[in-house]
């Protein structure tokens, strides 16, 4: 018995051992080419609630499955060589029990929601909100900052106040103001382990208090981050049950992540790790399961002409990766998904999407951007 027994528990390790280090699915990624709109955002939902999957950018949706048939939203201006629409964040605002969307503009300072109108989605523009004018929008996110369950809007505003809003009832809004200014860049998530999320900006992170609309946020001027990517990822990378951050330069070279170490007294500090420094504009970050293996990836690439050709590398390359975490190595390890020239490789936009578009239990990723409107569908991983 002892020998039969001795002989299960060896089995059992060795299949343990070899589930730790089985290879990581490689996901082949087929591209569909959607629309030549230079918008920069891009969001999924199911905008006529046929329970298919649309993709809403700029002034137009596109009915799924297949994406071709669109329909007008509105009359976005133009503003030099931008649209002023920079995200695409779905949310029932009123109530009515279909999907509108948030976005904000740079150039008219405005935070405003967009109104699904309902069973003439197909047939009716969409009508136009202002939530307040809050400052230059370099993009926004929706995280729940107060952890009611629900959803709030915050919009990235450099050198304006940091604040959140919340939909306090059907299309009312409440600003709360968090911090007097900002920079480029934000983060939410827990950093000193009380279970609240904090904010995380350029120089620094904001520790959420009991009571976030009263107050205060205390800043922690731990790091100096530059031109940071909206988001900020906070992320255990390593497993060591203390949060880190992965950033990347959204005007400049290099995506690094920031390894959180504690020492004997509990002190809290940062240690710098690259990424990747071979590519600028990591302007968008998402971090999501891409391979289907259960742990989460980074995605992300180069933002195709963030400031109009004014950024370090503008004329480089453009191209669309995900990275997977080698635990062995301690290391990200870098995959190209789409790489070359623009219309060869792509670029991120400033708002883009990971949605399991058809239902089959795999996650694809829709971008937008200056270099175009394209989906790339997640297709059967093979194993490396």
């Amino acid at each position: 018995m002892q020998r039969i027994i001795g002989s299960l528990l060896l089995f059992f390790m060795a299949i343990t051992f070899i589930a730790s280090i089985a290879p990581t699915p490689t996901p082949r990624f087929n591209r569909y080419f959607v629309a030549a709109e230079s918008y920069e955002s891009v969001g999924v939902f199911d905008v006529d609630k046929n329970d298919t999957l649309d993709i809403v950018s700029g002034d137009f949706w596109y009915e799924g499955p297949n994406f071709r048939r669109r329909h007008l939203i509105g009359n976005e201006p133009r503003k030099d060589q931008y649209y002023d629409d920079f995200s695409t964040i779905p949310l029932d605002v009123n109530g009515d029990g279909y999907m509108d969307f948030v976005t904000g503009g740079w150039f008219d300072q405005t935070l405003r929601w967009v109104e699904n109108p309902g069973a003439s989605n197909k047939k009716s523009t969409w009508p136009l909100h202002e939530i307040g004018k809050v400052g230059n929008v370099e993009t926004t996110r929706a995280w729940d900052i107060d952890g009611d369950g629900v959803l709030d809007i915050v919009p990235n505003n450099p050198n304006h106040p940091l604040k959140y809003v919340k939909l306090t009832s059907p299309g009312v809004f409440k600003t709360v103001t968090v911090a007097p200014k900002q920079g480029h860049g934000l983060g939410f998530g827990d950093i000193n382990g009380d279970g609240r999320g904090d904010l995380i900006v350029s120089d620094g992170w904001l520790e959420a208090p009991e009571n976030r609309e009263s107050g205060p946020w205390t800043l922690h001027k731990e790091f100096e981050l530059g031109t940071a990517s909206v988001p900020i990822i906070v992320a255990d990378v390593n497993g060591d049950k203390l949060n880190d951050l992965i950033v990347g330069q959204g005007h400049s070279y290099g995506i690094h992540w920031y390894e959180q170490v504690r020492n004997a007294q509990g002190q809290r500090s940062w240690t710098k790790h690259l990424i990747d420094d071979k590519n600028s504009q990591y302007h968008c970050l998402e971090w999501t399961d891409i391979t289907g293996d259960g742990r989460p990836d980074l995605v992300t690439g180069k933002r195709y002409r963030a400031h109009n050709d004014g950024d370090p590398g503008c004329y480089d390359p453009v191209g669309l990766y995900y990275f997977t975490w080698d635990t062995a190595r301690k290391q990200f390890v870098k995959h190209e998904i789409a790489y070359g020239p623009a219309g060869v490789g792509k670029g991120t936009g400033i708002y883009f999407a990971i949605a399991d578009l058809h239902k089959n239990g795999r996650k694809d990723i829709i971008v937008a951007g200056k270099d175009g409107l394209v989906v790339f569908f997640n297709e059967a991983g093979t194993k490396k």
